[in-house]
């Protein structure tokens, strides 16, 4: 029986859009992997920031927050963008960009939040509606409710060939042939290469490598310490359970699509980057591990129809904002394949994020 829709990546993109979709749509979940999630969702920092990603993302961000706090999947934190004394430009350019968007922001002296903080950093922007976000709780969430409505989920399924005929798809993956009407590329780093399979022309939609470490620090990370980015991208770190500290150097390092490993000059530059800012001894390195995070040549996320092929949709280039706004970009991706425009969230224009932007 020949599906709807079918959706390749189960991650948060994929498993969300399913979700949203709901019963209204017979949808096909293919994943390469054995399990959804392995790659980009599951190796997540874990927080929800609206000034994360800028401007173009912000509203994304904010429309979500409703149903991701309705979910229980967030829980405070805070956020501080700190900044030297040569970088009171940048604070105030900071500043500017969200000036009428209506995120909460203020000035303050870093100090004053995080014990430890040396002395040259001095100033501030802080965010208090950051939060953190319960990654695995979201993803799971998604997939259950999918499957409720009738989803079905095909692990193992690497998309092989894309063909379309007789105003269907036929998709030959690895556990077997599938017959839908629409073909979504949800597949993260795998975007591109997808859309060539399909025949639709790659958007230039590049994965790049980002790496986190979990460290042990003397002393431990105190209690109140907020998630901590350097006002120019060069770091950011937030406390885990049990005193622990996840530390990121920023990096955005081009790849090709690839289960991403961390290097060892990565770890060292994110530490040596920790060590200028805080007193905090490192005692040592628990976990590393890297993942990928997949833009579009304007940062824009591409949501909608291929202009050039029929029943060919994106959803893809979130950057490392999938999570922090699955549920707008679902209901904003549903809104277009079903044609309802009663689901487009209230305040998001489309056209911003619309694929046939490249045309």
């Amino acid at each position: 029986m020949p599906f709807d829709i079918a959706i390749v990546g189960a991650g948060i993109a994929g498993a969300s859009l399913a979700a949203a979709i709901g019963d209204r749509a017979r949808v096909l979940l293919l994943e390469a992997e054995d399990q959804p999630g392995y790659h980009a969702t599951g190796r997540s920092a874990a927080f929800w920031s609206e000034t994360y990603g800028g401007p173009d993302i912000q509203p994304l961000t904010t429309a979500s927050g409703p149903a991701l706090r309705a979910g229980g999947f967030l829980e405070p934190l805070g956020s501080l963008g700190i900044g030297q004394a040569s970088d009171s430009a940048a604070i105030e350019a900071f500043l500017e960009k969200f000036d009428g968007s209506g995120v909460e922001l203020s000035r303050v002296d870093p100090r004053d939040h995080v014990p430890g903080l040396r002395d040259a950093w001095c100033d501030a922007v802080w965010e208090p509606s950051c939060t953190y976000i319960d990654v695995a709780g979201l993803h799971g969430d998604c997939l259950s409710r999918a499957r409720r409505t009738g989803a079905v989920l095909s692990t193992g399924a690497t998309l092989r060939a894309a063909r379309r005929e007789n105003g269907q798809w036929l998709l030959d993956t690895a556990s077997g042939v599938a017959r839908a009407s629409v073909l979504v590329n949800a597949a993260g780093a795998w975007a591109d290469p997808v859309a060539a399979m399909a025949g639709a022309r790659p958007l230039g939609i590049a994965p790049f490598r980002r790496t986190m470490v979990q460290l042990r620090t003397d002393p431990p990370v105190p209690d109140g310490v907020p998630h901590v980015a350097e006002i120019n991208g060069r770091f950011y770190f937030k406390p885990e359970a049990g005193g622990k500290l996840w530390l990121s150097p920023h990096d955005e390092i081009p790849t090709v699509p690839c289960d991403a490993a961390p290097e060892e000059i990565d770890v060292a530059l994110a530490i040596d980057r920790l060590e200028g800012a805080v007193d905090w001894r490192i005692e040592a390195v628990e976990r590393k591990w890297a993942g990928l995070r997949s833009f579009a040549p304007d940062r824009r996320p591409v949501y909608g129809f291929a202009a050039e092929v029929p029943g060919f949709f994106w959803f893809a280039g979130q950057g490392g904002f999938g999570i922090q706004t699955a549920p707008a970009a679902a209901a904003l991706a549903a809104s277009l394949l079903l044609n309802d425009p009663a689901m487009m969230p209230e305040g998001i224009d489309p056209d911003r994020y619309a694929a046939t932007r490249f045309s």
